[in-house]
């Protein structure tokens, strides 16, 4: 009996696990049915089981998708074309005796550029230099034309700045003062005198202002550095200004630091030389080039007075003459026929005993005035900042540098001279707000 009981229950079992198979079907039957008859009708899908999540990857863009990934890459390429247009446009004058150096730059970025020659016989047609400013001006204007820019386009326009009364360096105005010191000549005829009248004349047209930048008359002598030792004269302020002061930012620059901040003593190296204490932004002494200082690949430097009364009073040479031999025949050229510096150092390196003797002995009277320098300083430099056309020479740096590194710690060369980007420079501090104009 036990086992006959066992056997039906386990039948009965059988028909219950068939029952309810059967069942299944028929309730997920039932289940869509309903579903569908719900709003929205589809089934809500199941959720995933949790994994590491993959951090997606981004896919190139597909031309002929025209999805969001394009345009996200149209809208940035659009804002970056904004952003350059966005930038200042500032034309940049820099007229020199035979030619007329003429740039566009937007923002710091040069955007055309070209150096337009003029013919003597052009150039003689006019009595005086400050007479030839609207026929330089025409060719200005005809050099944005070939530009396709339009004179309405500009935010500014800077120029070189001529021969006027002692300055400030820094970016100034050009207004009537100015105009009428160059016009009137009164510190003598140069061609840099025309450039702010082109300057003013195009800025008027595009109502914007017109500037110039730390102009060759820059004068931050301090009291004693004027007295001469004679009486009848005094020491007058000389140097490669705007070449120097845009070195001098440079550096501070590098330094992280800003200029009305630190002592810095700049060397300008070029056909003359400029050396300079700058004193919390301030060419507070320096070298006259054609007066005194080291010999240069051209000048003569400071050359012994008596020497040079013996050679005046000689009969040999007349007052021209003696100038010339002075600011176009010293330095280098007179003693290896040649006034580039380049050279010298290639003549020098290939073992001219006589070449390499006169560069370490201009190297020598470069270290030894940034030495005076330094101690006009009191000792205090930052930086020792090399810069101009002979800056580029390896042989010079290391040879100055040998000698004043005791100095600062801090040489730094930057080679050249960026007349161009210094005066785009110098109008930009101005737009940005990073610097007041001042005025004349």
């Amino acid at each position: 009996m036990p086992k006959k009981k066992d056997k039906s229950r386990e039948k009965k079992d059988k028909a219950r696990g068939r029952r309810k198979r059967d069942r299944k079907p028929a309730k997920k039957a039932a289940l869509k049915q309903a579903q569908a008859r719900k709003p929205g009708g589809a089934t809500k899908a199941k959720r995933p089981k949790q994994a590491t999540r993959v951090p997606p990857v981004r896919r190139a863009p597909v031309a002929a998708s025209g999805g969001k990934a394009n345009k996200a890459t149209a809208a940035a390429k659009q804002k970056g074309k904004a952003g350059a247009a966005a930038q200042p446009l500032i034309l940049v004058l820099n007229p020199g005796s035979t030619s007329t150096k003429v740039a566009l730059y937007r923002g710091e970025k040069q955007v055309a550029a070209e150096s337009i020659k003029h013919q003597q016989a052009e150039i003689e047609k006019f009595p005086r230099i400050v007479d030839q400013y609207p026929m330089r001006q025409t060719v200005v204007l005809d050099f944005l034309a070939r530009q396709a820019v339009a004179v309405g386009q500009l935010a500014a326009v800077v120029d070189r700045g001529g021969l006027l009364k002692p300055i400030c360096s820094g970016t100034y105005r050009v207004n009537d003062a100015m105009l009428a010191d160059l016009r009137a000549a009164v510190r003598g005829e140069h061609i840099s005198n025309v450039g702010a009248f082109i300057a003013k004349q195009i800025a008027d047209q595009a109502g914007c202002p017109a500037f110039i930048v730390d102009a060759v008359s820059v004068d931050e002598f301090s009291p004693l550095a004027r007295v001469a030792g004679l009486a009848e004269f005094e020491r007058k302020s000389l140097l490669h200004a705007l070449n120097m002061r845009m070195a001098a930012l440079q550096a501070c620059a590098r330094l992280g630091r800003k200029l009305a901040d630190v002592n810095l003593v700049v060397a300008h190296l070029g056909g003359g030389i400029s050396i300079s204490p700058v004193d919390h932004g301030r060419f507070t002494d320096v070298n006259n080039a054609n007066e005194g200082g080291p010999f240069s690949p051209e000048r003569a430097g400071g050359v012994p007075c008596g020497a040079l009364v013996k050679l005046c009073y000689s009969g040999t040479l007349s007052r021209d003459e003696i100038v010339r031999k002075l600011t176009r025949g010293g330095g280098l050229s007179a003693y290896l026929g040649t006034n580039d510096a380049k050279e010298a150092c290639d003549r020098a390196a290939a073992g001219d005993a006589r070449a390499r003797e006169t560069v370490a002995a201009m190297c020598y009277q470069i270290a030894k005035e940034i030495g005076a320098c330094a101690t006009a300083l009191k000792g205090k430099v930052a930086a020792i900042v090399l810069t101009g056309g002979a800056a580029f020479n390896p042989m010079i740096a290391d040879l100055v540098k040998a000698r004043t590194a005791f100095i600062s710690k801090n040489f730094l060369v930057f080679p050249g001279e960026d007349e161009m980007p210094a005066l785009a420079a110098g109008a930009l501090r101005v737009l940005r707000g990073e610097e007041q104009a001042r005025e004349y």
